[in-house]
């Protein structure tokens, strides 16, 4: 298998926004986020990101397939709503810049894709500047799911390790909360999720 990573932008993006749309509903349906969501959500929401001053999206494609991407913002502009958590913990949210989703198909994980995405995004946050000059930190969160959960699977292997090694810390306590629909439910209920931190150097 070969791929190109790539920053998406302008009629690129615009042209790829169904592909992002149906590849975060597939990953996203998977374990642990089981996500239940439409396409026409997902591209709003895309679309909605690519407006936030300082975004990046990042797509690797397998020739014209769109196969994994990834998301960064600063905090303060893409989930102000998690603004004051951060302040609780002792962090200036002016100074965060925030990693949105990374997904990839299974078939092309283990290739080294998702320590790009990272590299990429890490890179972009270096060279950005916000309102109290350059960002100190980026971060990232993940939901949290019981471990007598139902639907999940046996082989399932959490990705802490990964994000241990790219100097990633789970931070105690700081955890912010999202809702959605889940596969096996009738409507929307709310999942913790836990945020990671890495000092930016």
């Amino acid at each position: 298998m070969s791929f190109v990573i790539e920053t998406l932008t302008g009629a690129a993006l615009e042209r790829a926004l169904p592909a992002l749309a149906r590849l975060r509903l597939k990953v996203f349906r998977e374990w642990p986020y089981l996500y239940d969501g439409t396409t026409s959500y997902e591209q709003r929401y895309l679309a909605d990101f690519t407006r936030c001053e300082g975004s990046l999206i990042v797509a690797a494609r397998d020739d014209e397939d769109v196969i994994g991407a990834a998301t960064a913002a600063p905090l303060r502009g893409h989930t102000a709503a998690f603004a004051k958590l951060f302040e609780a913990h002792g962090y200036d949210p002016d100074e965060l810049f925030y990693f949105g989703e990374s997904v990839l198909l299974r078939e092309y994980r283990g290739r080294g894709i998702g320590h790009a995405f990272f590299d990429w995004r890490e890179e972009h946050a270096r060279s950005s500047t916000g309102s109290k000059g350059p960002y100190r930190y980026t971060t990232f969160c993940a939901v949290v799911r019981p471990d007598d959960h139902p639907l999940k699977p046996r082989d399932y292997r959490p990705l802490d390790p990964f994000w241990s090694k790219r100097d990633y810390r789970m931070v105690e306590g700081l955890v912010g909360k999202l809702s959605w629909k889940d596969i096996d439910q009738a409507g929307e209920t709310e999942k913790p999720m836990q945020f990671w931190i890495k000092p930016l150097e």
